[in-house]
């Protein structure tokens, strides 16, 4: 037997013995192991949760952090990720300075939120903007580059732009100086925080905490 035959029957018999060992300790895992959960948890429209590799959904649970989440679509409801808004609460802010087809005016943040607790978004009606924090803890390195820094598997049609927080009253500097006061927003084109005028259009990703989900 040459060299050559030698050293591929070693290979072949390597080979052999590998797919033995593999094929065991997969027949003797033991009982009722499972894979570890996901972070995150698709919810349908009716607040149902479903599989990962199941649609469509409409909020993702953060097992980690206890938030609920809007998720955003490209169907032109109140929900689309190409709508923007200017910040307003109601008393403080820019009333419909954004850019949406769901209201007669222009859209600003109150219309979201009014309008998704109105539609009781996965059967709850307690959406609220996010606070500064709790946009960040969604900033993830995961995706490919280019992408915004964000979990794409579960939060698609996501932009590499500015996010509103409920943060007002924030004081601008530099070239926004003179309009004194603002919201703070994070941005998943890099992850960072900053603060905008009210009358800029930015995007929304609505929250709850403490939903009472348990999945």
């Amino acid at each position: 037997m040459t060299r050559s035959a030698k050293m591929i029957r070693r290979a072949m018999i390597l080979f052999l013995v590998l797919a033995i060992f593999i094929i065991w300790a997969l027949w003797h895992q033991p009982a009722g192991v499972q894979p570890l959960p996901s972070r995150y948890v698709k919810i349908d429209a009716q607040g149902e949760a479903i599989d990962d590799w199941a649609g469509p959904w409409a909020c993702v649970l953060d097992r980690e952090t206890g938030l609920l989440w809007e998720v955003k679509t490209d169907s032109e409801t109140i929900h689309d990720a190409y709508w923007s808004y200017s910040w307003f609460d109601g008393e403080t802010g820019h009333a419909n300075g954004g850019d949406c087809y769901f209201e007669p005016e222009r859209c600003d943040t109150l219309d979201l939120v009014r309008r998704t607790n109105k539609q009781g978004l996965c059967g709850l009606s307690r959406w609220r903007l996010p606070t500064s924090d709790e946009l960040a803890s969604l900033v993830s390195e995961q995706g490919r580059p280019g992408q915004a820094k964000i979990a794409h598997a579960y939060f698609p049609h996501t932009h590499k732009g500015d996010y509103w927080s409920a943060e007002g009253k924030q004081k601008l500097s530099g070239h926004y100086q003179h309009l004194q006061h603002g919201a703070r927003t994070v941005s998943f084109l890099d992850g960072t925080m900053s603060s905008l005028p009210y009358r800029n259009a930015a995007f929304v990703r609505l929250v709850i905490k403490d939903a009472e989900l348990s999945y």
